[in-house]
């Protein structure tokens, strides 16, 4: 079964096509990273306009580079939410037109289910349940999986999510956008030791918090400013990254371990970060517990995981009509109405 998935949740207009849920036929991605970049971060309106510039030749590419036609696909899976809901009803509204005139049917999929179904395009014989910890620049959960579409979600962030802590600290930093490259990129070689910052606390054992961090890693920067002494860039941002690699880390393994789960996943953009990847797999191989990670293609946003995850929501007959609409917000554990 061969699945067309549409993804512009934010800065990303992206289509793919996945059989099975596993393999991927095409994906295709065009992202306006660098306009945004002028701005240090999405601007909201920028991205609506891009993805409605872009959304029908990525589609065709898509299509094309997997050598078919909208006629031979067996249904258009499409991010629903959440995302910038702007950018979100671009594809929405455009997966909706598709699906009709093609006769096709429409799945809509959660984007956090569809970072946890990342992980299936890179491990073929990964099946639930397990524990996954989904980081991005807008999210951070903590997810039980129970089966390919039921979730619990243990915990997630109060605040910032990991993502957007990065982009801030980076800014302040005059590192440069997207955040989380650029940290890690100016942290190579440096001292992670060099200085201290806390681990914020949260009510909710699972839980996380990254306002008061990033607060706490500027407030370096502007003590630094009014004392007219220099900041070591390259060790905060080691000592940034490494504390948050630390907070994610530590979290997932001790939910995973409560949820009596021997096997863990990391997906989500912020799990393209080397030291996060490393720190988890060393964890995970000291407790004896099996690892799955998400392609470094598949780590941020993309297509390829909204067909994989529309797979399963397709077989579970999570369909909808020509009334779905998009939203900014949706819990992960809750289906689409229909």
């Amino acid at each position: 079964m061969t699945i067309l998935g549409i993804e512009t949740s934010c800065d990303e207009t992206a289509a793919a096509v996945v059989q099975d849920g596993r393999v991927v036929l095409s994906n295709t991605v065009a992202s306006s990273v660098e306009e945004q970049a002028l701005y240090g971060g999405v601007v909201p309106e920028i991205a609506s306009r891009r993805h409605i510039e872009s959304i029908s030749g990525v589609v065709a590419t898509a299509l094309k580079d997997a050598h078919l036609a909208v006629q031979d696909v067996d249904a258009v899976a499409v991010t629903a939410a959440p995302g910038l809901i702007g950018a979100v009803l671009v594809g929405v509204n455009f997966a909706k037109g598709l699906a009709f005139a093609a006769q096709k049917p429409l799945v809509p999929v959660h984007h956090l289910r569809g970072h946890v179904a990342s992980l299936y395009l890179g491990s073929p014989a990964l099946a639930p349940p397990f524990f996954c910890l989904v980081a991005s620049g807008g999210h951070c959960h903590f997810v039980q999986v129970q089966g390919y579409t039921g979730f619990t979600v243990w915990g997630r962030t109060v605040d910032d999510a990991a993502g957007e802590a990065f982009d801030k600290v980076a800014r302040a930093l005059h590192l440069g956008y997207p955040g989380g490259p650029a940290i890690a990129k100016a942290a190579e070689g440096a001292n992670p030791a060099a200085y201290p910052l806390p681990t914020p606390k949260t009510e909710g054992a699972y839980d996380v918090s990254f306002s008061g961090l990033k607060t706490a890693a500027l407030n370096v920067v502007n003590t630094a400013a009014m004392k007219g002494e220099a900041v070591d860039i390259p060790a905060l941002a080691a000592s940034f990254q490494q504390k948050v690699a630390d907070i994610l880390c530590d979290t997932l393994f001790r939910a995973a371990q409560a949820a009596g789960q021997r096997v863990v996943g990391l997906a989500g953009g912020v799990a393209a970060n080397a030291l996060l990847r490393e720190k988890v797999a060393a964890r995970a191989a000291a407790e004896g517990m099996v690892l799955h990670l998400a392609p470094l293609q598949y780590s941020g946003d993309n297509a390829a995981m909204i067909a994989a995850q529309g797979y399963y929501e397709y077989l579970a007959g999570h369909t909808a009509g020509p009334g779905l609409n998009g939203y900014a917000s949706w819990p992960m554990e809750e289906d689409f109405p229909g």
